[in-house]
């Protein structure tokens, strides 16, 4: 699979690949220079991905990974699915390594476009705040079993979010 010509925007929707879907207890990672998924690691039993993580093709974040997006849908998708979606917001936090190192590592929010579920979800306030709570919670217990602290610092807008993605896009 090539990301390199998938577009990270396209009429204001966003191109997300899909790495590890829903539910899943294996973390799958795409590997640029094989153009595959690799399994990354097996999450511990009981945890699973609470919706379908991916990133944004041809953006390049802080910890040099592309940017993560956690994207609600219907249905549960598959590795290397690419799906445009709505951003509804930004889940900014700080990572602290088991080195003592702290990168930002935010983790934006979007909606699948053709969601029939989340239709009407526009911004990131109208996530119920228990699923958002929870969203929180997953990747606080995410980064613990690897040995890292995830701070949640707040929630901000879509429109935040979009800075975010192009501040971080490749050849600008």
């Amino acid at each position: 699979m090539r990301t390199d010509k998938i577009k990270p925007i396209e009429k204001g929707l966003i191109n997300v690949v899909i790495e590890t879907p829903k539910e899943s207890q294996n973390k799958f990672d795409y590997d640029m220079e094989l153009g595959a998924f690799r399994l990354k690691k097996t999450l511990p039993m009981g945890t699973m991905f609470p919706f379908d993580f991916g990133f944004i093709p041809n953006t390049k974040a802080e910890d040099g990974d592309p940017v993560d997006v956690l994207v609600l849908m219907d249905q549960h998708a598959f590795p290397g699915c690419v799906v445009q979606c709505r951003l509804l917001g930004v889940l900014k936090a700080m990572q602290t390594e088991d080195d003592g190192k702290k990168e930002r590592n935010d983790r934006l929010v979007a909606v699948a476009n053709c969601s029939v579920l989340y239709a009407d979800l526009k911004e990131v306030e109208d996530i119920n705040k228990h699923m958002a709570q929870e969203i929180e919670n997953f990747f606080i217990d995410y980064n613990k079993h690897e040995g890292r602290k995830f701070e949640p610092i707040k929630w901000s807008k879509a429109d935040k979010a979009m800075k975010l993605i192009k501040k971080h896009m490749k050849n600008q």
